[in-house]
């Protein structure tokens, strides 16, 4: 059945000469598999070049419910990048959510809110030319909400521990090692406490920063044990340092 849907490109890999196998996060369908025809003429190639990480597209496909790979009949971009592409530090910014999302995001079924999300934050990050140093930590916190791992934050008190697996703070030291300190655990009630709006307010080292994205991924590995550690995180701690 012929369907129409907007989507998020998280992941592509050459599968032969002629084809490409694509993982997209759709609007209506959540995270589908497309394998995409590339033939090698000028049109193919200019095709090609809008599956690129956290591109959004429109898209018309030919549905199949009981298929693992489902087939495009028309693509398009449905925004066009201003900045993404272009500048090193957000090309490396979605090189490593895209990876992120791709690993963490298994859902096939339709999450509109969180589709929503990523479509704003994408097009946010694209339009800004300054004051988005923090904008991968704000986003990894407030995408846990959608993913249902959202921490308590309620009862934080000055010299608290953050103790990972029950995602609260706790005056007590927790015996498991999933746990950070009380330094670490008053950083990571400030990012909770940012938006994309104010989060340049918010003055962090290259360590703080590179920490902090040390132990978000870290609490997300004990919430979702199959998420292995991203090659691109590396790149992206040295162009936020």
């Amino acid at each position: 059945m012929l369907q129409k849907t907007t989507g998020i490109v998280l992941h592509s890999l050459k599968y032969s000469d002629t084809s490409t196998i694509v993982d997209i996060y759709t609007r209506h369908f959540g995270r589908v598999s497309f394998m995409v025809r590339m033939r090698k003429t000028k049109k193919a190639s200019l095709k090609s070049a809008i599956f690129q990480p956290l591109t959004l597209l429109e898209i018309e496909m030919d549905h199949r419910p009981n298929s693992n790979l489902q087939y495009m009949r028309e693509v398009k971009l449905l925004y066009p990048f201003k900045s993404v592409p272009f500048e090193p530090a957000k090309t490396a910014i979605a090189l490593y959510l895209a990876e992120f999302l791709y690993r963490a995001v298994k859902e096939e079924s339709e999450n509109i809110p969180l589709f929503t999300y990523l479509q704003h934050s994408i097009v946010w990050l694209d339009e800004q030319s300054t004051g988005y140093t923090n904008f991968h930590l704000v986003f990894l916190m407030r995408l846990s909400r959608f993913l249902g791992i959202y921490p308590n934050l309620e009862d934080y008190s000055p010299g608290d521990y953050f103790d990972l697996r029950n995602a609260s703070f706790t005056s007590q030291k927790p015996f498991h090692p999933d746990h950070i300190e009380e330094e670490e655990a008053l950083r990571l009630s400030r990012i909770m406490r940012m938006n994309y709006d104010t989060m340049h307010l918010f003055k962090m080292s290259r360590e703080d920063r590179n920490r902090c994205l040390e132990v978000i991924n870290q609490y997300y590995r004990v919430h979702i044990p199959e998420l292995p550690v991203l090659k691109s995180q590396s790149v992206l701690q040295e162009l936020f340092g």
